[in-house]
């Protein structure tokens, strides 16, 4: 009887401290305490006039190889910006740590972390190269954030502080197929339209749901959350269990998953409380969209574009459902979302045309 008590009470202790759905590991022993940085960051003079000014980079700047302390990271989901790539980094000062609030929420960041995304095209013709359109930081000077966009110059030897926007047209091979663009690249005014909450500016991908998978480091495939935490950019006060978001384009998820994920990054930013499209009757972050009137399933639209358009989701009916409608266009006052594309996302599009025809019940 001892005997079975013991083995029992073993295996109960194995069972708690199993690997959790959200990847930790052994990052609840211990945190990596790496040698300092050598970015050069100082709050009192940011943003600088020079992208190389903060040393992200290590080498020939165009190749973005992140030096020790600038980590790597990616979302389950993107947001499209007229099919340019992006590669994503987070830095922070010594002996800080980010927060987890919720599943949904951006992590609390301290002051001193910078958020470093560059937009990218492979490919581009005529020559078949990569060229690095923008650089875009938001940096935490105590409890605010910052924005600060960066213009790469021709030859990609350098990229300098523009905060008033611009166009470069731009054309390259995506698939096979020819594509081109006149790219936008965001003013301080566009750039504060979506990051806005209230009156502040946030960031909008690195939020627990949208990190927790998996990515490959340099030493290895780990995920995000869990190397976080060892790096010693995350405090281990992370639930067993993160609802997350999926990559939309994994066609073995549900439709609707797919969809929910979609709109959660590359539209709630708007649509949601204290933000440009508050006003709207529709709600799209992903924990919100499991009720379907926030999704605008047979919710009447406030601004009828054309009568034709009887919901914002018309159940089996695409062609009469205003999302459909908005995110078909590139009419500036028309298209959804209202920034960030100025051409069609045609693989989207499919998804969300096969979601509203698969609805097989009507709208009243």
């Amino acid at each position: 009887m001892k005997k079975h008590l013991i083995i029992k009470i073993s295996l109960y202790i194995s069972l708690i401290t199993a690997f959790s759905s959200c990847g930790k590991d052994d990052s609840e022993e211990y945190s990596e305490v790496p040698d300092s940085s050598p970015v050069v960051l100082d709050l009192n003079t940011v943003p600088y006039p020079k992208l190389s000014d903060y040393n992200f980079f290590e080498g020939d700047i165009k190749n973005l190889e992140p030096v020790k302390g600038v980590l790597p990271y990616d979302l389950n989901s993107t947001l499209f910006t007229d099919y340019a790539h992006k590669k994503r980094f987070v830095w922070m000062p010594d002996n800080v740590k980010a927060q987890y609030i919720s599943d949904s929420e951006v992590l609390n960041f301290p002051s001193g972390s910078v958020l470093i995304k560059n937009f990218y095209y492979d490919n581009v013709l005529p020559e078949n190269k990569t060229r690095i359109i923008e650089t875009r930081l938001l940096i935490k000077k105590g409890e605010k954030w910052i924005l600060a966009n960066y213009l790469w110059n021709d030859d990609q030897t350098e990229a300098t502080l523009n905060m008033n926007g611009s166009y470069t047209n731009i054309s390259w091979m995506e698939n096979g197929e020819n594509k081109s663009t006149n790219y936008r690249i965001p003013s301080k005014v566009e750039c504060y339209t979506c990051h806005k909450s209230e009156q502040d500016t946030v960031p909008i991908g690195p939020k627990p749901q949208n990190l927790n998978k998996l990515f490959n480091y340099s030493d290895g495939s780990k995920n995000q959350l869990t190397k976080w935490a060892q790096a010693g950019y995350l405090q281990n006060n992370l639930p067993d269990n993160i609802i997350t978001t999926i990559d939309w384009q994994d066609e073995t998820q549900p439709l609707e998953l797919r969809v929910r994920s979609y709109l959660d990054i590359n539209c709630a930013h708007c649509h949601r409380e204290g933000s440009h499209c508050d006003y709207r009757p529709i709600r799209l972050a992903f924990n919100e969209t499991t009720n379907p009137t926030n999704l605008g399933i047979c919710v009447e639209p406030e601004e009828f574009i054309n009568n034709s358009l009887t919901h914002i989701i018309t159940k089996g009916n695409s062609e009469r459902s205003e999302m459909y409608y908005r995110l078909n266009s590139v009419t500036e006052n028309e298209r959804m979302p209202l920034l960030g594309r100025t051409i069609k996302h045609q693989e989207a599009l499919d998804l969300f045309k096969e979601w509203i025809n698969s609805m097989e019940e009507p709208c009243p």
